[in-house]
């Protein structure tokens, strides 16, 4: 009787690892798997109104404006998030960007136009609370009516295309 119960125990452990120690060493001779690279970690941007550092605007625009930074680098591949106080009866002349821009109005009124000329009968007053797209490569125009705050969101690096190279204060500064 103990024999007989030794050859069920014996049989009964061999058909165990028959069928499951080949899935059991199939697991442990599979190279383990390559850990995940570590996600980078975005970090938050909170600023207050009076955190925010203005400055002169890039000389790629008009002299007048100040600009401040929110988020990114306008310079560098990759989106950003910038403000603009422009001075009252700010202006600048026709142009295009490579990217779409996003324009929010924060305050005063914001003025936008489309087209290849100045046209101040073809130009939409936005007041704050005002949201405008521009599509990559659309000519426009911009200006402020009061003292006025914008937003604009955009995928750099920003560029800026005046459709008059005359327009273009860059070139002016160089003459």
């Amino acid at each position: 009787m103990f024999r007989a119960c030794r050859t069920i125990v014996v049989l009964s452990a061999t058909a165990l690892v028959i069928f499951t120690g080949g899935t059991a060493m199939r697991a442990q001779t599979t190279p383990p798997k390559p850990k995940p690279k570590a996600a980078t970690v975005a970090k938050h941007t909170i600023l207050k109104a009076s955190q925010m550092q203005w400055g002169p605007a890039p000389d790629s625009l008009p002299a007048g404006a100040q600009m401040t930074v929110l988020d990114g680098d306008p310079s560098k591949p990759g989106s950003f998030v910038i403000r603009a106080k422009l001075p009252d009866g700010y202006k600048v002349p026709p142009h295009w960007h490579p990217s779409d821009e996003h324009v929010s109005v924060i305050s005063g009124t914001f003025l936008i136009g489309i087209g290849d000329t100045w046209d101040d009968k073809k130009i939409t007053a936005l007041d704050a609370g005002g949201y405008a797209k521009l599509p990559k490569n659309h000519h426009h125009y911009a200006g402020a009516k009061g003292e006025t705050i914008i937003q604009i969101h955009a995928v750099g690096p920003f560029a800026i295309t005046y459709l008059n190279p005359d327009d273009d204060p860059r070139t002016k500064k160089a003459q």
